[in-house]
């Protein structure tokens, strides 16, 4: 009896604390991260807090908000941070070990807590259409590398912040020994990448793994099988101060880490990209569904 007492006065607590709490909460300019920060601004919205909304920012921005405190949290990928924030060249292969090694340096230069990542690998791809890929034989990026030594006019949908990376096009192309006229690189937002394949303007584009128009628009993904790209698995990012303040939310947002396996991720961007829904729809939905909000 004085154990539940404990536990009802604890909770009591939390959501005295959590009541009317202000937080920020940010997103990239893409489909999943619209549907993952939905989630997050549900979750906490049923625990109390009021939440305000920053959608749409490239990552480089988006990261900057949350380092300046412009935003206090949002979800972001372990293998954006340690290439693209933190400049690595040598990659971990175990995503665990990449996780661990991004949250210890991000909390030690920058103050900003990982929370638990999710077991699904978005990573970047490069994907072609189903009949272009058995028509040339293509199951691997090293397939295609050969395949541009003769075709060197291929043309290629690519979205902007993957083109000027340092995890991106161009330092992939080089390690797969591609032949690529620059003059037939379009930029693209992402969404448009699968429409112009599908209609053979392009006849390779950047895709994300678990981006919901690969079934959409039978597209086939080309296997890494160079391991240029590192593991992307999603975490939640807050900063410090605002986790020290409320402690709760790493529980609140732990549905994140626990219930968004690949296939769920997939199907949760099919609903928006494919069937037309909100993003904010298909995060209510999944966690109604799940029984975590009400």
């Amino acid at each position: 009896m004085k154990r539940l007492l404990v536990v009802i006065l604890v909770l009591a607590v939390f959501a005295t604390v959590s009541l009317g709490a202000r937080v920020t909460v940010g997103a990239k300019n893409f489909t999943e991260q619209y549907v993952v920060s939905s989630i997050i601004s549900l979750l906490l919205d049923d625990a109390g807090f009021t939440v305000r909304e920053d959608f749409g920012m490239s990552s480089f921005v988006v990261r900057s908000a949350l380092v300046t405190g412009q935003v206090d949290l949002y979800a972001d990928y372990t293998g954006t941070a340690w290439t693209a924030y933190f400049g690595h060249e040598e990659i971990p292969r175990d995503p665990v070990e990449l996780y661990e090694k991004v949250a210890a340096q991000d909390l030690e230069e920058n103050n900003i807590v990982w929370l638990d990542m999710a077991p699904f690998n978005n990573t970047y791809a490069i994907g072609v259409t189903a009949e272009f890929s058995r028509e040339h034989g293509l199951r691997t990026v090293s397939d295609l590398g050969e395949f541009t030594q003769e075709n060197p006019d291929l043309r290629y949908g690519i979205e902007f912040e993957f083109l000027e990376r340092p995890d991106g096009f161009w330092p992939m192309a080089e390690l797969y020994d591609m032949e690529v006229s620059r003059g037939n690189v379009s930029v693209m937002e992402l969404g448009l990448t699968y429409e112009a394949l599908s209609r053979g303007e392009i006849d390779i584009a950047m895709v994300f793994a678990t981006d919901g128009q690969l079934e959409r628009f039978d597209i086939v993904v080309l296997e890494d099988d160079k391991s240029f790209f590192p593991a992307y698995n999603i975490a939640v990012t807050i900063r410090k101060e605002v986790l020290d303040e409320h402690p709760e939310i790493r529980e609140i947002l732990r549905p994140v880490s626990l219930y968004l396996s690949e296939p769920i991720m997939i199907r949760l961007n099919y609903l928006v990209d494919g069937e037309g829904y909100e993003p904010e729809e298909v995060a209510e939905m999944f966690l109604k569904g799940l029984g975590l909000i009400n």
